[in-house]
């Protein structure tokens, strides 16, 4: 997770907005994957909070079961409550268990060494809430809650492109503002998504994301059409080639998404 990430939400305009609210999600949201526990004066390094309310709301995290406190060591961990709200954020996203269906079939071949995910977008970032796994020893090894970012990986590419203009442009402007130096990348990768999905109705990362990394992706829609999606298919750049994933592929992920999107027909332009 991008620490910036964490404070990029700014609620000073907004009457209605609960800053405290806000604070003990991001506090929530500073645990790294494979990271059990954080001290005080971490978390407030990530979230560039005062040890003060840090204390207050860690405090109150406990006092909900989100956060669990140890004494000896005294640093926090997640506590089951978060577990919870987690297992009902999956279970809610029924797209998440159709889509395992079609995760599976893409890994069936011909290539052993690819890995298919299923996401959303959260911020400036996808997050996978469904992943299949190539049982090969090499082979890319993301999992459920693994978080991509949106304009240098093929499925945030193909989001980026199927939302409205608007929308794009503001994600654009904020990605800039957050990383300036990398202004020219965060461009090309918009432009270079724009271009496959016209082509292809799929967009590509050919080491866009990771040097190492090859994938392609195309969206899946919502039923009522106010949410994309993303399916992906990826893996190691030196046992997937691109030609072999956008000509053989491009065609199977196309038809997994067509029959995720409840038929719907969306247009390229």
């Amino acid at each position: 997770m991008a620490d910036e990430e964490l404070n990029d939400i700014d609620g000073d305009d907004d009457r209605k907005f609960v800053s405290a609210l806000a604070r003990g999600l991001d506090i929530l949201r500073a645990f790294r994957p494979h990271e059990t526990t954080l001290t005080n004066l971490e978390i407030a390094t990530r979230t560039g909070l005062p040890k003060p309310t840090i204390s207050r709301l860690t405090h109150t995290l406990c006092k909900l079961e989100y956060l669990v406190y140890s004494e000896r060591t005294g640093t926090y961990r997640l506590g089951g409550g978060v577990l919870a709200l987690g297992f009902g954020v999956l279970s809610g996203i029924e797209m998440s268990d159709r889509a395992n269906d079609e995760l599976i079939d893409l890994c069936s071949g011909p290539n052993p060494h690819l890995t298919a995910s299923f996401g959303e977008r959260f911020r400036m970032s996808v997050v996978y809430t469904a992943v299949r796994r190539s049982q090969q020893a090499v082979s890319l090894s993301n999992n459920i809650g693994a978080r991509l970012p949106l304009f240098h990986s093929a499925i945030g590419r193909v989001i980026l492109a199927t939302m409205p203009e608007n929308e794009r442009q503001e994600l654009l402007e904020i990605a800039i503002k957050e990383r300036p130096d990398d202004e020219g990348r965060i461009r090309e990768g918009l432009k270079q998504g724009l271009a496959d999905y016209a082509e292809y109705g799929f967009c590509t990362s050919f080491g866009g994301w990771l040097p190492e990394v090859n994938g392609i992706a195309a969206p899946v829609f919502s039923l009522n059409g106010d949410r994309t999606f993303g399916i992906n298919v990826g893996g190691p750049s030196f046992l997937v080639e691109p030609s072999e994933l956008i000509e053989v592929y491009g065609p199977r992920v196309l038809a997994a998404t067509q029959r995720l999107s409840y038929g719907s027909v969306q247009s390229k332009d």
